[in-house]
């Protein structure tokens, strides 16, 4: 018996770019329901066959918007329908506005209002819809933009700024539902919730503070607020100032030392006084003091390049330094006459010099800095050997790289390790009576103390050294020269 020709056709539902996604949970539903695939033997004519293979089908359950399966009753803004949809899911005007992808004559609650009347008149029954308790975009938050930019208001005072930068922090749960919604049925390109809701509060605030302008890096005040408490917190960001210093006196230290009884808790003890310092003054309160109350500042910190021990002077250019002013109350001190006010305050002691406004990248290239240092220093010699011997000596340790081990008088806050450190020159050496003095150029970190008592030995060569083993005792070191810019 002749059989004519059978075609085994089997029909596959699969998404338009003919690929079966096995992961797919509607495909997992198809299937459990008995419609993954079917098998009919029919007999089709081939003709009719092309045909059918070439056919588009479609459901009219959902389709493909800008990568988004969107629900067929519910097509994205700024579809008519669209607007609708967001209409009765109950958001309020201001997410009204944003989601919609359509201009107004206003902005935010304003042009949302527009377009809700717009939609009330294609749509009559939309306006007797119940009204949903809270926005499901943004849960209301919107209504507390004022009551957000009093609180700002009254936290900034009197503080002097010119640029703002707003930080707020909403809950995880409500930026993932809005999002999911907005991807959905929000019109492409639409502002997210956090966006919108800053720009809002910028806005609001730009109308009521003049001469005011947001930024998104390095503000004068950064505004913290949080959407779930509203509670607001003002940061105010420091200003920095750069200048040399020149210590004029011994037995100063650079920064502020901690009683060694106490550990320099606020209220002190009698071995300090009740200070809670070492030392009642340092280069950094010296210069600091002046700066902060001619800034109205709460606090200052000081970064040198480097640091001289308390019993060396600096002198010369002086030392580069950058100080930090922390909350200040304003930022456009005139410099000279906080410069003049320093250098009064700590006359004979400290003063300053090439004061400018500085920032926090300054801070780090000048923590960073190794520019060769020059000093003068005078040491008496046990034994000394005539001058002509003593100079040839100490000359030939010109151009020479040192072997530092970590000295003695700070193993306890320096790793223990050896340092290469070159001697750039040694020159103006000067013999008299027991004692030599000569100015030397060296590398960053040398340390020059060291270079002449050679530290039992943990520098090499030292002067000791080529003087054959004579005991040298260092009297004075001061820093001539910082050789930065």
């Amino acid at each position: 018996m002749r059989v004519n020709s059978v075609f085994r056709w089997v029909i596959v539902m699969e998404e338009e770019n003919d690929q079966v996604d096995l992961d797919d949970d509607s495909w997992a539903l198809y299937a459990d329901a008995g419609y993954g695939t079917s098998q009919v033997e029919v007999e089709v004519p081939n003709e009719e066959l092309d045909s059918e293979e070439n056919e588009t089908w479609y459901d009219g359950d959902d389709f493909e918007f800008e990568g988004a399966t969107i629900n067929w009753d519910a097509p994205p803004c700024p579809a008519p329908l669209g607007i609708e949809h967001i209409i009765r899911i109950g958001c309020c005007d201001f997410c009204i506005q944003r989601l919609s992808g359509k201009r107004t004559a206003s902005k935010g609650e304003a042009g949302g209002k527009e377009i809700r009347k717009e939609a009330y008149q294609r749509n009559s029954e939309l306006e007797t819809l119940e009204k949903i308790e809270l926005c499901p975009m943004c849960e209301d938050l919107f209504d507390d933009v004022d009551n957000i930019v009093k609180r700002i208001i009254e936290k900034i005072g009197e503080v002097e700024h010119s640029t703002i930068q707003l930080g707020i922090h909403l809950p995880k749960d409500l930026l993932e539902e809005e999002d999911r919604i907005r991807s959905r049925h929000g019109s492409p390109g639409s502002a997210p919730l956090k966006t919108s809701f800053v720009s809002e509060i910028q806005d609001r605030l730009s109308d009521l503070v003049n001469d005011v302008t947001f930024v998104k890096e390095r503000p004068d005040l950064m505004i913290l607020i949080d959407g779930l408490t509203l509670m607001v917190e003002v940061d105010i960001r420091p200003v920095f100032l750069y200048g040399r210093y020149r210590k004029l006196i011994r037995d100063l230290p650079q920064t502020r030392w901690p009683c060694r009884a106490c550990r320099g808790r606020k209220e002190g003890c009698e071995s300090c006084n009740h200070t809670g310092l070492q030392y009642l003054e340092s280069v950094q309160d010296l210069i600091g003091e002046p700066i902060r109350i001619s800034l109205a500042a709460e606090d200052t910190s000081f970064h040198g390049m480097g640091r001289e021990d308390i019993d060396v002077r600096c002198l010369g250019t002086g030392r580069p330094f950058v100080i930090e002013i922390k909350k200040p109350g304003t930022r456009l001190g005139n410099l000279e006459e906080i410069q003049k006010a320093v250098n009064d305050n700590a006359q004979g002691k400290v003063e300053i010099n090439g004061l400018r406004w500085s920032n926090r990248k300054e801070v780090v290239k000048v923590k960073e800095s190794r520019s060769e240092k020059s000093y003068t220093i005078r040491f008496k010699v046990k034994d000394i050997p005539d001058e002509e011997t003593a100079i040839a000596a100490i000359s030939s340790l010109s151009g020479v790289e040192l072997a530092q081990d970590t000295p003695k008088r700070v193993s306890h806050r320096r790793a223990a390790k050896n340092r290469k450190r070159k001697i750039i020159s040694l020159s103006s050496i000067i013999v008299e009576d027991d004692e030599i003095q000569f100015l030397v150029r060296c590398e960053a970190g040398t340390y020059v103390k060291e270079l002449v008592h050679s530290d039992e030995g943990r520098t090499v060569p030292s002067v000791r050294s080529v003087l054959g083993d004579k005991e040298c005792t260092v009297i004075w070191l001061d820093v001539e020269d910082i050789h930065y810019e």
